[in-house]
């Protein structure tokens, strides 16, 4: 993982706490399960819940980015060798009559 992989992984952890802090303070209305019982967007004002609500929108897409650039970060490339199969060729006749009768071996030991 380079540089750019690094300090794209710090600021996916702090975007996780914030995001799971954020969540953590909303209340889901009237018997709010916040962190603080509830009055959680009380404390920001009177129009805390479309701050609150926006703020939680763009820490979620900054999730989502920032996780497509983890996954594009750490993507290994592809390359021509691994796509090209490898095969094994006898030049021995042989050892090639050899391995392609098998059953006769086993029906002339018996």
């Amino acid at each position: 993982m380079g540089t750019i992989g690094v300090v794209l992984l710090v600021f996916f952890v702090i975007v996780c706490l914030l995001l799971v802090l954020l969540v953590s303070i909303q209340d889901d209305g009237e018997n709010g399960m916040g962190l603080l019982g509830g009055r959680g967007t009380a404390a920001f004002g009177s129009h805390s819940a479309s701050v609150l609500t926006k703020t939680t929108f763009v820490l979620v897409f900054l999730f989502f980015a920032l996780s497509l650039g983890l996954a594009l970060a750490n993507k290994k490339p592809k390359l021509d060798k691994d796509l090209i199969p490898t095969t094994v060729e006898t030049t021995d006749a042989a050892s090639e009559s050899a391995a392609g009768e098998w059953w006769t071996e086993s029906e002339s030991a018996e």
